[in-house]
């Protein structure tokens, strides 16, 4: 499903006093998911020794991204450990002027899923503020990362969000 992973290294500040990663930095994991994803170069550029395409470059012409919503659902407790998890992000909704990031945070390869996420993010004119068109370079490139809805409890409990 998700098209991006990306490590996450866990520090022992980190936790709170329960003993547990703190759910404050689950947001920041989610800001560091979408400025990683953000800054991959994008295939077919950057030839001839220029500069390769991010998401970011592209964006930066046409405005500001701006999250609207953030919602995250837990799983379990994430403990402090050495090793990293790993943050999975795609584009779970696309819209005229607004997408939105789906994630998941995991243990890597055994299976422990911690928490789901969705942030929906607007495109704003940098001067007004006001909502903006994405534009086709952007919805291609967000397309191309399009993975499908966020795997909340509620959405498989069929209670509508």
């Amino acid at each position: 499903m998700p098209v991006n992973r990306f490590p996450i290294q866990l520090r022992f500040g980190d936790e709170d006093s329960n003993g547990h990663v703190n759910n404050v930095r689950y947001v920041q994991f989610l800001e560091e998911a979408r400025v990683r994803l953000s800054l991959v170069p994008l295939p077919g550029s950057g030839s001839a020794g220029e500069e390769p395409e991010t998401f970011r470059s592209v964006t930066r012409e046409a405005g500001s991204t701006l999250v609207a919503r953030q919602e995250i659902e837990y799983f379990m407790p994430l403990l402090y450990r050495p090793d990293p998890v790993w943050i999975e992000i795609w584009v779970s909704a696309l819209g005229r002027s607004s997408f939105s990031y789906g994630f998941r945070l995991t243990d890597g390869d055994s299976g422990t899923v911690y928490a789901v996420a969705e942030a929906a993010m607007v495109m704003v004119e940098r001067e007004s503020g006001r909502p903006v068109p994405l534009t086709e370079r952007q919805r291609e490139i967000l397309a191309g990362w399009s993975g499908g809805d966020v795997p909340f409890r509620r959405a498989a409990a069929g209670v509508a969000g």
